[in-house]
C-alpha cells in the first residue's frame, strides 16, 4: 500500500556528479540529527525510491555514543514510514565525525548518495555535497527545501578544531623563525618548504577528523 504524506510544493532537487540516467540499487540517505517534522523528507525519498525501484538505506552519523539511541530511533521511524510493498528501507547509525568515511564503509557499486543541500561539514563549514563529490566516486543527489531544522551545533567540536589549527600555525611559525636563522643555503630552503607542506597537511588532517 502506497503511503501519502503532505509535502510542500516548493521542494526542489538537483543532481551532482551524475552525467546521465544510471541503474540505482540503493539510495543511501545521509540523515542529520533533526528535532522537528521530517515527513516532507520521507515523502520525497519514498518518491525517488519508488520511481527507481531502489532500496533505501538511512545512514546517521553520531559524534558520540550518548546520542546514538535517539538518532537510531529517528532513523527507525523514517525507515518505517518509507517502507511498504513497493519500497524496502533500513537504518544504521555510525559513530564518528566523517561522513566520507561513513559512506565508504556502507556503500557499494550502483548506490546513489542522497544528502540535504543545507548540510555542512568540516572546518570551513563547506556544503556536505561538495565534500562528497570531491572524495567519493558515487552519484550525489541533493535535496533542497527539505531540511526541517538545522542540526544542533557542536560548539565544543568547533572550539577544538579552531584551537588545534591555531596551535599548529603558531607552532610552525616558531619553527620557521628558527629555520630562518640557519645559514642561507639549499638545506635551509628545503627545510622551510618542507615545514610549510607539513603545516598545511597537518591542518587538513586535523580538519578531516571533525568532518
Amino acid at each position: 500500500m502506497n503511503k501519502l504524506y503532505p509535502i510542500p510544493t516548493s521542494l526542489t532537487a538537483s543532481h551532482a556528479s551524475l552525467s546521465g540516467p544510471k541503474p540505482v540499487h540503493r539510495l543511501i540517505v545521509l540523515v542529520p540529527e533533526m528535532e522537528s517534522d521530517y515527513i516532507p523528507a520521507v515523502r520525497r525519498i519514498w518518491e525517488m525510491a519508488n520511481a527507481q525501484h531502489a532500496h533505501v538505506q538511512f545512514l546517521g552519523l553520531s559524534k558520540n555514543a550518548a546520542n546514538e539511541p535517539s538518532l537510531q530511533r529517528q532513523l527507525v521511524t523514517m525507515s518505517a514510514l518509507v517502507g511498504d510493498d513497493e519500497v524496502s528501507a533500513e537504518s544504521k547509525v555510525e559513530i564518528g565525525t566523517s561522513w566520507v568515511d561513513a559512506v565508504k564503509r556502507n556503500s557499494q557499486t550502483g548506490d546513489m548518495i542522497v544528502c540535504f543541500e543545507e548540510q555542512r561539514a568540516g572546518l570551513l563549514n563547506r556544503p556536505l555535497s561538495q565534500i562528497l563529490e570531491t572524495n567519493l566516486r558515487f552519484p550525489v543527489y541533493i535535496l533542497s527545501g527539505l531540511y526541517p531544522q538545522k542540526s544542533r551545533p557542536n560548539w565544543l567540536s568547533q572550539v577544538i578544531v579552531w584551537s588545534g589549527s591555531i596551535g599548529i600555525i603558531i607552532g610552525f611559525y616558531i619553527l620557521q623563525v628558527k629555520i630562518n636563522q640557519l645559514p642561507k643555503d639549499w638545506f635551509q630552503n628545503a627545510l622551510f618548504i618542507f615545514s610549510i607542506i607539513l603545516e598545511f597537511s597537518l591542518i587538513w588532517i586535523w580538519d578531516s577528523l571533525f568532518r
